[in-house]
């Protein structure tokens, strides 16, 4: 029951992930005619999917650590887990905020030119970089999870 549970868990987790990270959000890119309205829309979905992360991270964390048998398999588990947590920790709790900043800064500036443009996109790639990683790592746990 825990083992099905936790892979449940993990295919919400990961999925929703993937969905919003490679299909909405370019989706509204590629839709939407205003940038920063497709930028607002994906930015709310990232913030629940962050919390999502959170709420699943912390409940697969209990049942992993919770399991009496797996040995290896559960420990790699754990680790691919963590390393997915502070991959949102770090990409959206951490680097959001200043993009946040730097887009409200471009606002009053009158658009998002020069160094606010540069910041934005460094902040930008460093964000999509760690989603990438969690994405993977969300591969990799969801085949320890199905064996």
């Amino acid at each position: 029951m825990f083992g099905r549970t936790r892979l449940l868990l993990a295919t919400l987790w990961v999925g929703s992930g993937w969905t919003i990270g490679y299909l909405v959000a370019p989706t509204l890119f590629a839709t939407l005619p205003d940038p920063m309205q497709a930028g607002g829309i994906a930015g709310s979905l990232f913030r629940v999917e962050a919390w999502l992360t959170v709420a699943c991270a912390l409940a697969l964390l209990v049942l992993l650590a919770a399991a009496r048998r797996g040995g290896e398999n559960v420990r790699a588990a754990l680790l691919l887990v963590a390393a997915m947590l502070a991959c949102t920790l770090v990409g959206y709790f951490g680097l959001q905020p200043f993009m946040a900043t730097l887009r409200e800064a471009a606002l009053v500036a009158g658009g998002m030119s020069g160094e606010i443009k540069t910041r934005f996109g460094l902040l930008h790639g460093a964000a999509s970089l760690l989603y990438l990683l969690q994405s993977l790592f969300g591969v990799a746990l969801m085949l320890r999870l199905g064996k």
